[in-house]
């Protein structure tokens, strides 16, 4: 396998220039902590300890489609030849690669055709068909195969929504950004938090820190859950759960079952630490971003702040950068969770 290159990530943040937001490092003076775990309800509170620990969020929730999949998805369709763009593309998602592909696929030209799993929350399946694209509901164990069969039925191109090199470099410039920021700042910048489901994102954001900020450390989150990617990091080898089993987390965006192949190659040579966070700490993330941050982040998006506030003990450095990746949660799930 090969390794996205510098060179092929700056490629990508200039294709995603102009669609893609280029999203803020916004301080949250409200998360300071004395580097040591404490408990936070969703109503504040909190104590704090020796050892002063600021946060940085990148609020990737801010996208045109409500999440960082914008950018993997335009960088990938923008590549395509315009035989492939006649063709029109597939692509398999519980919602964000969904929403990303049908909004760059629209913009772009192309007839886009999405297979989501019957689970889905209703805002994402709806905000999908509003960008153009055809949507097919199948079982959540039906959701990476029927592309394929669609594929060689159609001549669909298919895009996956991680496994693929063009993706990991167009989400690698969260990455790039980052790096950016965290210079034109003079942060003491040493742990960036990455949520994890198929890889796509923490490969890349890997990568483009690795490349440019050498001395940081990288740490995936991901539900207790659906933990397969810190077993997998931990064991050395790529683990496969159960769909039934990465199906229990309220985080549906991190839901998927492995890292893909490709993404499993760049953890291995970017990634410090992958880390679980459990249900009750994702639930309460999710409301202290909206009340004190002012972000609606869904609950995939909301496991790094989960991670900050729960286990802000393992991370180095007296500066911690964490990607909210989305803010498309159910509006029914946001009220009960802030009723926390």
């Amino acid at each position: 396998m090969t390794l996205v290159t510098l060179d092929e990530l700056r490629d990508a943040q200039k294709r995603i220039a102009g669609v893609a937001v280029r999203t803020p490092l916004m301080p949250c003076p409200w998360a300071e902590t004395g580097g040591a775990t404490r408990s936070v309800s969703g109503k504040g509170g909190g104590g704090r300890r020796e050892g002063h620990k600021t946060l940085h969020v990148k609020p990737e929730s801010l996208q045109p489609t409500g999440s960082f999949k914008i950018r993997g998805a335009y960088n990938r369709l923008s590549v395509l030849t315009d035989e492939e763009r006649a063709r029109g593309v597939v692509a398999q998602s519980s919602g964000n690669h969904a929403q990303a592909i049908a909004y760059a696929a629209q913009r772009l030209g192309i007839r886009a055709v999405i297979v989501m799993p019957d689970t889905s929350p209703a805002v994402k399946v709806d905000n999908t068909r509003s960008f153009g694209a055809e949507v097919i509901l199948v079982p959540m164990h039906e959701r990476d195969t029927t592309p394929a069969d669609l594929a060689a039925e159609h001549g669909y191109v298919w895009v996956p929504p991680y496994d693929d090199p063009w993706i990991i470099a167009g989400q690698g410039t969260v990455g790039l950004e980052i790096a950016e920021d965290a210079t034109a700042l003079d942060l003491d910048l040493r742990t960036v938090l990455v949520p994890v489901s198929g890889g796509g994102l923490i490969s890349g954001t890997a990568a483009a820190l690795k490349l440019t900020l050498p001395g940081v450390r990288v740490v995936g989150v991901e539900p207790e859950l659906a933990g397969d990617a810190a077993e997998s990091f931990r064991s050395g080898e790529r683990k496969v759960w159960p769909f039934e089993a990465t199906h229990r987390t309220i985080a549906d965006g991190l839901r998927t079952n492995s890292l893909g192949v490709l993404p499993w190659e760049h953890v291995q040579a970017f990634v410090d630490d992958i880390i679980t966070v459990s249900e009750d700490e994702i639930r309460s993330a999710v409301a202290v971003l909206a009340r004190r941050g002012r972000l609606v982040a869904e609950p995939s998006g909301a496991v790094t702040l989960a991670a900050y506030l729960h286990h802000g003990d393992e991370f180095d450095g007296r500066s911690v950068a964490a990607v909210v990746s989305g803010g498309n949660v159910d509006p029914s799930l946001l009220a009960e969770l802030l009723r926390m």
